[in-house]
């Protein structure tokens, strides 16, 4: 099934009708309602949140089609159409390295692959700005996904084909369904700018247009955002998301975030002003590193051509019994301990400590309305 860029408009007008009109109704009405005539094998009766929460995104299931075959292609051929800021998502496992555009994930969400022979399931969320990838085995099962269509609090509901229950992507737990209360590990991915990418990793894989999808090639959808706009609105569509937005930051603002506990979070203000931050939390110590080099991929129709929102990474900062402090000098990343020098992907590449590597922490860079939507106790890095 296509889609068509049109649909925005449809979820704006079913979010602000679908949460009123589950307001008192019976739970069997919701689900009534969340089925909207689909027939889904989802327990129903098993949930973790009001059902009343989940609304209509516009599109059936699978109406945003995931990617299940993925085709790759070197960082030569991707070159043709990836342009310098073009953020793609990077994941590297036992040697291996995979690039995904978020110009095509735009259009999908969802990515079922293997990277060094881990199964993932790699997720990308425009209205939250959630990009993030799960390991996608559970007690000895391994699961893949789809779009179930429905929306929470604005992110993007998943659904297991294996049991049809019903995920929250931004924090990869089951909410509907058998497996209720489950969460997937998340694994450790960062959001580059195509150049910052390749200079990384010249040897990465970067996901193909060639989807099995032909349409979306053909009419050119690829690195174009269907949300042109979305990134300078003041808030999320009304409907999606209700209540006040606690905390300081504004709602659009990304943050590096990390779920552990209720939750640790820095703004990307802070960290376009400082590039790097320390700090520690749940008993890590950890640094967040920023640069500029990334687009936004909901700002301007073309993706390439959206304002330039930087792009972070989050690693433990120790290095065997040292802990290391960070700062950006000279537009350079260097610890203050032994002086060495290092890139964004968290290894050294000059100075006493060359050649060693921090310990990637899996996190993400939600817009500040969709984490603390679902962390709303979440600590915030302060200056």
């Amino acid at each position: 099934m296509t889609i068509r860029t049109g649909w925005v408009a449809a979820v704006i007008l079913i979010g602000l009708l679908a949460p009123g009109a589950a307001l008192g109704q019976s739970a069997d009405s919701d689900v009534r309602r969340l089925t909207g005539g689909e027939e889904w094998r989802t327990d129903f009766s098993r949930h973790s949140v009001p059902l009343s929460e989940i609304v209509s995104g516009g599109p059936p299931r699978d109406g945003i089609p995931p990617i299940d075959q993925p085709r790759f292609e070197s960082a030569d051929e991707a070159d043709r159409w990836l342009d310098d800021r073009h953020p793609v998502v990077v994941v590297e496992a036992d040697g291996e390295v995979k690039a995904y555009p978020l110009g095509i994930l735009i259009w999908h969400e969802i990515v079922t692959d293997e990277v060094g022979g881990q199964p993932v399931t790699v997720t990308y969320c425009p209205l939250c700005n959630t990009a993030l990838v799960f390991d996608r085995r559970l007690d000895g099962r391994v699961l893949d996904f789809g779009t179930s269509g429905r929306l929470r609090m604005s992110d993007l509901v998943m659904y297991d084909r294996q049991t049809q229950s019903w995920w929250q992507q931004a924090v990869g737990e089951a909410i509907v369904g058998e497996l209720t209360g489950a969460r997937l590990e998340p694994v450790a991915a960062n959001t580059y700018g195509w150049a910052t990418a390749r200079e990384l990793y010249p040897d990465l894989h970067v996901l193909s247009r060639d989807t099995g999808f032909p349409e979306y090639e053909a009419s050119g959808r690829y690195g174009q955002n269907p949300y042109a706009g979305y990134d300078s609105r003041r808030g999320p569509y009304p409907g999606f998301i209700s209540g006040e937005i606690p905390g300081d930051l504004p709602a659009m603002e990304r943050v590096a975030s990390l779920d552990v506990g209720d939750g640790w979070a820095v703004g990307f203000g802070a960290l376009e002003h400082l590039g790097a931050v320390n700090a520690t939390f749940a008993g890590t110590d950890l640094v967040v590193l920023w640069e500029k080099g990334a687009a936004s991929a909901v700002d301007r129709r073309s993706i390439s051509g959206g304002r330039d929102v930087g792009q972070s990474a989050m690693f433990e900062r120790r290095v065997g019994e040292r802990v290391l402090t960070f700062e950006r000098r000279e537009g350079r990343f260097r610890d203050r301990e032994t002086g060495s020098t290092w890139n964004l992907a968290g290894e050294a590449v000059a100075g006493p400590l060359k050649g060693e590597r921090l310990a990637p922490i899996a996190h993400g860079n939600h817009f500040w309305f969709a984490w603390v939507a679902f962390r709303p106790e979440t600590e915030l890095w302060r200056e």
